[in-house]
């Protein structure tokens, strides 16, 4: 029997993680793998949507911009219950990583308790477009190191979700994230993103100690290319775009 999307079930997998371990990882990494999110027939589901135009508000042809190759569509704000369920149920996990290193990193910590009320503020400060993304890879296809930075309201934490199976779906299109370490050089990281698993990592930075105290190791991630097959991923993005 297929189980209902609601927020229950989406707590009730969210809680499997070991969320101290999370956190040690992202401490580490600037990146932690989750168990899985959705079962296979909810990943074939959401990538089934590309083709439905009315479900977004954009399509970015990243070639066209020199973002890589490939396209990855927003969605509008109705958003397919699994989308709206999991931000709902990842948030204030995410929420107490978010001001702990806020703290060591001595910023403010603006995000309150509930995810629907930072995103009335991200709406009030001129940032009301869904962030939320769904993107498609072919063969050749890549994505450039970026950040995910749409304004001034920014939540320092996000999710990828893999909605297919490497090895068999696709090859190569490995996750990518680059961390410059202060005064040393830049580190890198791959990641093959299993079928509905999450990969939470930092938007912008993370707090890494120093012989100084605590500084910002800016991070920046992308996508290696796609040698065969295509590859779907489900971006999950806890603030919204200007």
């Amino acid at each position: 029997m297929r189980t209902a999307f609601t927020v229950t079930e989406a707590r009730r997998r969210v809680a499997a993680a070991d969320w101290k371990a999370v956190a040690t990882e992202l401490d580490a990494q600037g990146c932690a793998l989750t168990p899985p999110l959705l079962t296979p027939d909810e990943c074939r589901a959401l990538a089934g949507l590309y083709d439905d135009a009315d479900r977004f508000r954009s399509t970015v042809d990243m070639a066209r911009h020199r973002f890589g190759s490939g396209q990855y569509r927003y969605f509008t704000h109705e958003l397919p219950e699994p989308v709206r369920q999991l931000r709902r149920a990842l948030y204030p996990r995410l929420l107490t990583v978010a001001r702990d290193w806020a703290q060591r990193l001595g910023r403010p910590a603006p995000w309150p308790d509930g995810l629907e009320e930072w995103i009335e503020m991200c709406h009030e400060a001129g940032q009301d477009r869904s962030a939320q993304i769904l993107l498609r890879y072919g063969p050749d296809d890549w994505n450039a190191l970026h950040r995910d930075v749409f304004g001034d309201m920014l939540f320092p934490l996000q999710v990828v979700v893999g909605l297919d199976t490497h090895g068999t779906d696709y090859t190569g299109g490995e996750f990518l994230l680059v961390e410059q370490r202060p005064r040393a050089q830049s580190r890198g990281s791959v990641t093959v993103l299993p079928q509905g698993h999450g990969l939470i990592f930092t938007t912008r930075d993370r707090p890494i100690r120093t012989m100084r105290g605590w500084s910002a190791g800016g991070m920046r991630h992308g996508v290696s290319t796609v040698r065969s097959g295509r590859r779907h991923a489900l971006g999950l993005v806890f603030h919204d775009a200007a």
